[in-house]
């Protein structure tokens, strides 16, 4: 079933699915408000055990959304660019296709 989506289609789902829950949507919103940041901090603004915030920081990592360094003893972490960026341009191809349509059928 996978082979029947394109390279392209299946990214887009990992990216939609690493953001389908409200912890790492609001991760995503506090790095960028921040820019980076180590897991406690974020443990620190969110309602959630460390070992959850992990877990939900694991997920956006796997995805490309943020990327991690190692600083001594733990990991800063911030956006990932590359993978906003994928995210920015499928969204300006639906635009560009949505203004290009009359919308007859709705």
């Amino acid at each position: 079933m996978k082979n029947d989506y394109t390279k392209s289609q299946q990214e887009m789902a990992t990216l939609f699915k690493a953001l389908g829950h409200p912890a790492r949507v609001a991760i995503m919103e506090h790095l960028l408000k921040i820019d980076a940041c180590i897991v406690g901090d974020i443990v620190d603004e969110l309602p959630l055990a460390q070992p959850t915030v992990s877990q939900h920081l694991k997920e956006l990592k796997n995805a490309g959304l943020i990327k991690g360094s190692i600083e001594g003893n733990t990991i800063c972490y911030c956006v990932n660019e590359k993978g906003i960026e994928k995210l920015s341009n499928y969204f300006s191809g639906f635009h560009s296709k949505l203004n290009k349509q009359e919308n007859k059928c709705c």
